[in-house]
């Protein structure tokens, strides 16, 4: 009887150790990188909420800055795993590299969650059983966006600066190969031919970091270009190249109709102050409790959306999307 009680005992301990990864206190530890804390939304929207809720969910979070380097990044991995943490939860710098981050977790056989950033690789997300993605539908966003676009430019024919019938528009577009910034890209335009609306693009630019820089000093070399009279709309991957552009065109004392993409506060603001004329919400809290979320399940081998509201979707990808809104003059105080 009593080598069975010790035998009991002895389990019981061993149980509660290979829990925890050799931690005695039971505490969930997860190893989290955001690639660049330069980028506005990553920066000033998910990073908080990851924080906020590990703390009120009682687990340990350490979050690190990649900065813009996908081998950097791979590093920081290797490191979170000789700390031996419970799960890993990634912001992929690079979405084509999502098999090298994919592979580390295997081998050393711990849970991975990416986010934000959806691996680009066919059929990566099934070469490992305890991977899975929280993110968005990047075309969503797009369409979204178009939305509001043709419905304010049917509501408003003096837009339509040279009565031409078509659209001159200029694109601040975010990260070359990401899919949002791909995906926004395509549809926002998308929306206006699908509603029989022509359209010339005037410029594009693209900027890895998405900066509020960038948009001013694109904005402002437009403005002052060749072209610069027959903008009749500013087309913006997100609202950080938004709020550059918004400020080259008060500097100018000129006032486009734009649209953005992410629903920070100081985009809700500059719709306040008639500044910006629509955002979609890139809802980052949700983004960041459902990684958390997952990620604590995952620690703990359990399923990953137990005890939760969210939901796997149905193909191969194993991702719980979170879906945008549509922030316009209209409804912006609702997202205070």
């Amino acid at each position: 009887m009593k080598k069975a009680l010790l035998l009991c005992l002895v389990l019981l301990m061993a149980g509660s150790f290979a829990f925890a990864n050799g931690k005695d206190d039971g505490t969930v530890t997860i190893g989290c990188n955001i690639y660049s804390f330069q980028d506005n939304f990553m920066n000033g929207a998910i990073k908080p909420e990851l924080e906020k809720y590990a703390a009120a969910k009682g687990v340990k979070i350490d979050i690190v800055d990649s900065e813009g380097q996908q081998a950097k990044l791979n590093d920081q991995v290797d490191i979170f795993i000789t700390k031996k943490v419970d799960v890993l939860a990634i912001n992929l710098v690079d979405p084509a590299a999502a098999s090298a981050i994919i592979e580390k977790a295997k081998k050393a056989n711990i849970p991975l969650i990416l986010f934000n950033k959806e691996a680009t690789e066919d059929g990566v997300m099934k070469s490992y059983d305890k991977v899975w993605y929280v993110g968005t539908n990047s075309a969503e966003s797009g369409v979204i966006q178009g939305e509001m676009m043709v419905a304010d430019w049917k509501a408003n024919p003096a837009w339509d600066k040279n009565g031409d019938g078509k659209v001159q528009y200029v694109m601040l577009k975010g990260e070359p190969g990401h899919p949002d910034a791909e995906a926004r890209t395509k549809y926002s335009v998308k929306a206006f031919t699908d509603a029989g609306i022509g359209v010339q693009q005037l410029a594009l630019e693209a900027d890895p970091n998405w900066s509020t820089q960038f948009g001013n000093d694109k904005m402002a070399a437009w403005l002052t270009s060749s072209f610069g009279k027959d903008i009749e709309l500013v087309i913006c991957n997100n609202d950080g190249m938004g709020f550059g552009a918004i400020t080259a065109m008060k500097a100018a004392g000129v006032r486009l109709p734009i649209y953005s993409v992410d629903a920070l506060d100081q985009a809700l603001t500059h719709i306040e102050d008639g500044e910006l004329d629509g955002t979609v919400l890139n809802d980052g809290v949700n983004q960041a409790r459902a990684t958390i979320d997952l990620a604590i399940n995952a620690a703990k081998g359990m399923d990953v959306t137990a005890g939760t509201s969210w939901k796997i979707d149905n193909g191969n990808t194993k991702a719980v999307r979170v879906p945008y809104v549509a922030v316009t003059p209209e409804n912006y105080k609702e997202f205070r």
